[in-house]
């Protein structure tokens, strides 16, 4: 009989990012994906001992540009310190900040009808000056800079504003670019007019435009690049317990869950999904 722990076979670690990407926490059943709470556990999976490879198992129609940098650098950082493959496996989606992510990787796996790409940024927000006016109410702000009150949903959209905030996505998006163009390098295929528009591609279209390097899932893929006696160790965000889940931890906690499971839907649905 053989002792787990004593054990001499190479041992994978299965990291679990799945989710939308945000620097506050998600809805009930767990934390969003940030650096906060993933930075731990990816430092836990690449010291585990025996390490021969860790493998991304994504699920993520992305979100916070900032917080895929900050995730996708410590896996590089730790993966260059630790000399071990990390190979990102897609599930539904590895689409904007969750291609991000899989970027971090040395090679990416997916599904043939998993969504892959969405190499663009978005900003969402509503105006609502109309309605304040047939309801004859009054806005009232006072601010110390001009800029201090920006694209306020309360006031009719100013050019200056709207250009600048252009200016700002448009510095994010050449951010992301860079980063996608340092990982997969001459892997590309595809003309970068066409990669980075923020159009996405199932498994199947993403293989041939250079976007992933083969289809697959992870189990098939541990199989097939570390061997049928590898270990798996898996590691992921922990569930609150049972009532929290249940009840929310409280009214205010239950609005923020109920406005999270929101934002996580709306961020879904922009893939179709």
């Amino acid at each position: 009989m053989r002792i787990p722990f004593l054990s001499r076979q190479p041992r994978v670690a299965m990291v679990r990012l799945a989710g939308v990407i945000a620097a506050r926490g998600g809805p009930v059943g767990g934390p969003a994906l940030n650096i906060e709470h993933l930075g731990p556990i990816l430092d836990r999976a690449f010291a585990l001992k025996r390490l021969a490879g860790v493998v991304l198992a994504i699920n993520s129609p992305g979100g916070s540009p900032v917080q895929s940098a900050l995730i996708g650098a410590r896996i590089r950082r730790l993966a260059e310190e630790k000399k071990v493959p990390v190979i990102a496996c897609v599930e539904d989606a590895a689409a904007s900040g969750g291609y991000w992510l899989a970027c971090a990787a040395d090679e990416i796996v997916a599904d043939g009808a998993s969504i892959v790409g969405s190499i663009g940024v978005i900003s969402a927000s509503f105006g609502v000056q109309e309605l304040m006016e047939r309801w004859g109410v009054e806005r009232r702000l006072t601010t110390a800079g001009g800029q201090k009150s920006f694209l306020d949903p309360f006031r009719p959209v100013q050019p200056e504003q709207q250009e600048r905030l252009e200016e700002l996505l448009s510095s994010i998006h050449r951010e992301f670019k860079d980063w996608v163009r340092g990982r997969r390098g001459a892997k590309l295929t595809a003309p970068e007019e066409e990669l980075f528009t923020g159009r996405f591609w199932t498994g199947r279209e993403a293989l041939p435009l250079g976007l992933i390097d083969r289809l697959g899932d992870a189990q098939s893929e541990i199989r097939r690049r570390f061997g049928d006696k590898t270990q798996v160790v898996r590691f992921g965000a922990r569930k609150p317990p049972l009532p929290m889940r249940l009840l929310g931890g409280g009214a205010a906690l239950a609005l923020a869950h109920a406005a999270a499971l929101a934002e996580e839907r709306a961020a879904w649905g922009r893939i179709g999904l």
